[in-house]
């Protein structure tokens, strides 16, 4: 059963859900399981055209259920953000799943640490049926958490499902972006400009995915990685605005370069290593050489 605190929730579970019949009971059991008992959970269901509003009925008022028309997970969450009541704001895809104590671990690491704004877990990856395929680290910060998103854009473990944010630090920075693909990088950019992050090194997240997932938008995924990059320039103390953006800027061409060159792109690929190289010789030329002799040769990358 879930508690409340003067009819108030302490956190509030935001689910954006298309056509997630088939595996949203995952996802909302794993919220009712977890040792943290004072939350809510409210599914945005985004137009849907399978069965998840019967799914969902299913679970009569443990639940909130917000309709909407198709308009994607970034408008869904800002949805379920306006409609929620708690302090501090846990999102969960609906293809996702937690482990028992990730919002009380969360809770208690905002909670004992005023200065943090958001947190994030470290993440399992499966796939469908339940195979591991890896597991998605926390983001290593030597500067500070926005360095760490530019030289990684991917940098928060878990992104959407494996963070934990503070009501009002996500009404300051201006929820989701959503006109974006990557709505959910692109607040973690302007969330770490005005806030402080902390991580649990715990894999307390489990992504779903296909293995193949990423291929067929791998040009959309780069485009928009790339398009923040320029957006967020500003945000970058001035000193590290010029040779630290450049260097930014080519790690993330190298990274999709690599991708690009597994789908057997393999001149794209070695146009944006060498896009790279012009960008900043010194600081990623000995790294964007040799991946363009190992591309050139043919070899596996």
């Amino acid at each position: 059963m879930i508690k409340t605190t003067s009819a108030k929730p302490r956190v509030s579970v935001v689910i954006p859900a298309y056509n997630a019949a088939g595996f949203i009971a995952r996802a909302i059991d794993s919220v009712l399981a977890q040792t943290y008992e004072w939350r809510e959970i409210l599914v945005v269901d985004d137009g849907s055209t399978d069965d998840t509003i019967q799914t969902l009925a299913t679970y009569g008022d443990v639940l909130r259920v917000i309709a909407q028309a198709n308009g994607g997970a970034g408008q869904a969450r800002n949805q379920g953000v306006q409609a929620s009541a708690g302090a501090l704001i846990a999102f969960l895809d609906a293809d996702d799943y937690w482990l028992p104590d990730k919002l009380a671990r969360q809770v208690e690491m905002l909670e004992t640490n005023p200065t943090l704004g958001f947190c994030s877990t470290r993440a399992r990856v499966e796939t469908p049926d339940g195979r591991l395929i890896g597991s998605w680290a926390c983001p290593v910060v030597e500067q500070t958490v926005l360095h760490a998103l530019f030289l990684n854009p991917g940098a928060i473990a878990g992104s959407a499902s494996g963070v934990m944010v503070r009501r009002n630090l996500f009404n300051q920075a201006g929820g989701f972006d959503e006109q974006l693909r990557q709505e959910d990088t692109d607040l973690w950019f302007r969330l770490a400009a005005i806030a402080g992050y902390g991580y649990l090194d715990e894999p307390l997240t489990v992504i779903v995915k296909n293995p193949d997932s990423r291929s067929g938008h791998l040009e959309a995924m780069r485009a928009s990685a790339l398009a923040i990059l320029r957006k967020y320039r500003s945000l970058l103390p001035e000193r590290d605005q010029g040779g630290f953006w450049q260097a930014a800027y080519a790690g993330v061409l190298a990274d999709y370069a690599k991708w690009e060159y597994r789908q057997g792109q393999r001149g794209r690929a070695m146009g944006h290593l060498i896009e790279g190289l012009v960008r900043a010789p010194r600081r990623r030329g000995r790294l964007l050489l040799s991946l363009l002799l190992a591309m050139a040769l043919g070899r596996p990358l």
